[in-house]
């Protein structure tokens, strides 16, 4: 029997790495600096347990975080079953997959792959100067930075509806700084914060309401659809959004934000780690497929397999 299995971890919002490509850091002057740094670790993994009949071919793909300007990541410590292997991929130049493969697992018996990483987590401490910041130009833009312009699930930014919002809210602003932070202001005032399931950008804005996710998602599209790149930013328990501008010399800079929860415009106090960054991404086992977050996936032949995957924050 040919068998299925998805099991998305992203959290709602009650609740050694590969570099990421160089397009994503943030350039080494005049952009947002460095504060306070902590550890903390995250473990990451799955248990798979085979019931009733053996299990063959098993692959199982979990995001696992990777560096940042703001944040450095360590393996130290693995937990790996003797008949399962670990690799490591990097997804569209922002998530970093750890790849479990088990050949054969017998009837009843169980296999894991779990990995511990230190993440060393920095406030990021917004510019003290901003007027020499603009909108990049799209000629400036490679392809992977273009993907931040575009639509997402659930982050409309093409409708019609978002686009009046993105003619409107700051036109007249004198700065690029101060455009974007109209449009943050505007997303904080206009919708109020209300726990419930995921209904994105147009549906937040309809109503007025949503979570973190929403107010992230309305704030991106908006962004977009004024010609500003922005991604979603995941860490456990929480979303929240980059925007990016470019300086007087031409260097691209990204600056987080707080859409729900304390008002933090171009920096960030935060010391959670970053799971993934972006919203847009094709699952290397579907690529027609689109998913906002890249959720762990589980596939093999025979048997009926019990999947656990690991996700947690552990305690110092």
């Amino acid at each position: 029997m040919r068998w299925l299995s998805i099991l998305n971890s992203m959290f709602i919002c009650f609740l050694s790495a590969v570099p990421a490509a160089a397009q994503f850091q943030q350039g080494p002057s005049g952009g947002a600096g460095l504060g306070e740094t902590r550890t903390v670790r995250w473990q990451a993994g799955m248990v798979v347990r085979a019931v009733g009949e053996p299990c063959r071919g098993l692959i199982g793909t979990v995001p696992v975080p990777i560096d940042w300007p703001e944040q450095k990541v360590r393996v130290v410590e693995e937990d790996i079953s003797p008949n399962a292997s670990v690799q490591y991929r990097m997804v569209e130049g922002t998530v970093k997959q750890m790849v479990v493969r088990i050949p054969f697992l017998p009837a009843n018996e169980e296999a894991q792959a779990i990995v511990t990483f230190e993440i060393q987590r920095s406030v990021v401490l917004p510019p003290s100067e901003t007027s020499h910041y603009r909108i990049p130009e799209n000629r400036e833009l490679d392809r992977q930075l273009r993907i931040y312009l575009g639509t997402s699930p659930l982050i409309e930014s093409r409708d019609p509806r978002i686009r009046a919002l993105a003619r409107e809210i700051g036109a007249d602003a004198p700065t690029a700084w101060d455009r974007v932070e109209a449009i943050y202001d505007w997303v904080r005032e206009n919708v109020k914060y209300e726990h419930g399931p995921i209904k994105g950008a147009l549906a937040a804005l309809r109503d007025g309401t949503g979570d973190c996710e929403e107010m992230t998602s309305l704030f991106i599209a908006i962004c977009r659809a004024a010609g500003i790149p922005a991604r979603s930013v995941w860490i456990p328990g929480h979303t929240y959004p980059e925007f990016y501008l470019v300086d007087d010399q031409g260097q691209g800079h990204w600056f987080p934000c707080q859409a729900a929860g304390s008002r933090e415009f171009g920096g960030m106090t935060e010391f959670r780690p970053i799971l993934q960054k972006g919203d847009n991404f094709r699952p290397p086992h579907n690529q027609r497929d689109r998913q906002r977050y890249l959720a762990e996936h589980l596939t093999g032949t025979g048997g009926r397999p019990q999947a656990r995957f690991i996700r947690e924050l552990l305690d110092d």
